[in-house]
């Protein structure tokens, strides 16, 4: 089957959610492709697309991505809800979609059920504040620039770039956060900037771990 566009959307009212850990943490305007295999995660996603609606990508502190028997799973208590933009079957019991991060969630209360399915209650955390970035933070977001033009003189094709447009080169917590997705830092140490309230700390520190690993001139 060929790629299809997911049913849009529908507002995020209800306040519980099925859950996806995964070994990696999403960000706010994140794209996030997955090909999905275990029966759980293939029942949840064919329930979103036909409902229009999403799930939740929380990072895992224990476990594994795939499902073993006797394996305990658990995770943070701060995660991004993901939209589902794409979709195919390429074959039986196989999924390929693609996914964009939405609002941040905090877990209020978790369960896991029969099949191995998690769902939780959970509550919003409030968007981001637009804030322009201040000089003193500016190199971050021209290096942030290079490597777009850089990916985009290699003519990919859109679902291959990392980072899905708009750009928001002006703006404290998109820089951040998609500097955050790609920097090699243990999960934790992502977390703990997904959970920030302020975007302008989030760059700042992002800032910090750019100039460790040598990345920013």
């Amino acid at each position: 089957m060929s790629s299809t566009p997911a049913t849009p959307g529908l507002p995020i009212s209800a306040q519980t959610i099925p859950l996806f850990p995964l070994g990696s943490t999403l960000f706010p305007d994140g794209r996030l492709p997955l090909q999905v295999f275990e029966v759980r995660y293939l029942d949840m996603i064919g329930r979103c697309i036909a409902q229009g609606s999403h799930f939740g990508v929380v990072a895992l502190t224990e476990g594994a991505e795939v499902r073993r028997p006797g394996q305990s799973e658990r995770f943070v208590g701060v995660g991004t809800v993901a939209r589902i933009k794409q979709w195919s079957k390429p074959a039986a019991g196989l999924m390929r979609i693609d996914c964009s991060g939405v609002e941040r969630f905090r877990i209020l209360k978790a369960e896991q059920h029969k099949h191995g399915l998690w769902t939780a209650e959970v509550e919003l955390i409030e968007a981001d504040r637009v804030i322009p970035i201040p000089d003193e933070l500016a190199n971050t977001a021209t290096a942030l620039e290079h490597l777009l033009q850089s990916v985009m003189r290699q003519g990919l094709p859109e679902s291959e770039v990392p980072i899905a447009a708009p750009f928001r080169l002006d703006d404290c917590g998109w820089v951040a956060n998609r500097w955050a997705e790609m920097i090699p830092v243990p999960v934790a140490q992502k977390q703990s900037l997904l959970a920030l309230d302020n975007p302008l700390l989030r760059l700042e520190l992002v800032q910090d771990a750019l100039d460790q690993l040598g990345w920013l001139k």
